[in-house]
């Protein structure tokens, strides 16, 4: 059985699925009497994108438009439904995902270009709907307060999710555009238990750690909800009601769930930490997944992907439903401003240069 390695989520490193070899963990003799092998350290490097903003047109997500600063994601959570992606570079969704991480460090000036297109239709934009804007490496790179910095700039309206406290050092900027209508922020708390916490997602900040989020950031003016994703039955969806209620009392006006979903490399990734982390469980927590997902691991059908199906999907929604009603989370969907984008001067010199020749 495959182990885990200090501050990593996933228990191994298996090939991705466009590659031609597979790499699989074996015995090789060494125990923990022998000299411990070096630790896995993270890699950090750059991207040369063209772009920054993707586009989706996937019908149950709530925005057609994103940034995801970073690919991989140092947080390791170990259900993260973005690991399959590292495939696609050639790299493994499991360790390869949570220690090579890649940036963009034109971000800025990226967005800059896109939003001054005299094409450009202001439409809400998402920060990290796929990995974490706010994962350890960000303090590094600034890649995050770079991208919100136009944003504030341009007055251009986003949205932004993380499970890290270092959202709150940037409370400057969204606070202010919170106020202004122009930025609303979900902060992801999957459990209020420490060592679940650390096992599930090792380097993603405590659960207090967050509640400490919402509320700095619920005190700078910026609306705040709590995202209580993934809902994993047997594991952690007995505490729903615990983390909604948490969540409101530190600030949060607002609230969402997704239940775990487990496609492609995730669900061997997910069963093998089981395995290591909830031996004791395990059988009954895959068997309560497959009862949401119609008896299997996962159902990627647009209608009920984020949710699930049957008797146990059906109670976790019932209780979400009551939960946020009790604690006053079930209020109007937050509205951002489109009304306010505006190019600056500074970001359009040729227009300036035709006013002047004018």
């Amino acid at each position: 059985m495959s182990k885990a390695i200090n501050g990593r989520g996933a228990r191994s490193n298996a090939s991705g699925r466009y590659e031609a070899d597979r790499r699989e963990a074996y015995d090789d003799g060494w125990t923990d009497q022998d000299e411990a092998a070096a630790p896995l350290r993270t890699t950090l490097s750059p991207e040369r994108a063209r772009t920054i903003i993707a586009k989706n047109t996937s019908p149950d997500i709530g925005f057609d438009r994103s940034i995801n600063p970073y690919k991989g994601c140092e947080h390791g959570c170990i259900y993260c439904y973005a690991r399959p992606s590292h495939a696609w570079m050639g790299l493994s969704p499991g360790l390869d995902f949570e220690s090579r991480i890649f940036f963009k460090p034109d971000a800025a000036r990226l967005l800059e270009q896109e939003l001054s297109k005299p094409r450009y239709v202001c439409r809400r934009i998402h920060i990290g709907g796929n990995t974490d804007p706010y994962q350890p490496v960000e303090r590094e790179t600034g890649s995050t307060r770079s991208i919100l910095e136009v944003m504030q700039r341009f007055n251009h309206p986003f949205s932004i999710i993380t499970k890290s406290v270092l959202i709150a050092r940037d409370a400057d900027i969204l606070g202010d555009m919170g106020r202004r209508g122009l930025a609303s922020a979900f902060v992801s708390i999957t459990t209020l238990d420490r060592k679940l916490a650390r096992a599930m997602e090792p380097r993603a900040s405590t659960p207090a750690k967050r509640l400490e989020a919402i509320s700095r950031l619920a005190d700078a003016g910026c609306p705040v909800g709590v995202g209580f994703a993934p809902v994993i039955p047997g594991l952690n969806d007995h505490e729903l009601e615990a983390v909604l209620e948490a969540a409101q009392k530190a600030g949060a006006t607002s609230a969402m769930y997704v239940t775990l979903r487990l496609p492609l490399e995730i669900k061997d990734l997910f069963r093998e930490w089981l395995a290591d982390a909830r031996p004791d469980r395990a059988a009954r927590v895959m068997s309560l997944i497959r009862q949401t997902r119609g008896g299997k691991d996962y159902d990627p059908d647009w209608s009920q992907r984020m949710k699930g199906t049957g008797p146990v999907a059906e109670l976790i929604a019932t209780r979400f439903k009551a939960a946020v009603k009790r604690y006053g989370l079930d209020g109007p969907r937050h509205v951002l401003d489109m009304t306010q984008f505006r190019v600056p001067a500074d970001a359009r010199p040729q227009l300036d240069l035709f006013d002047l020749a004018s």
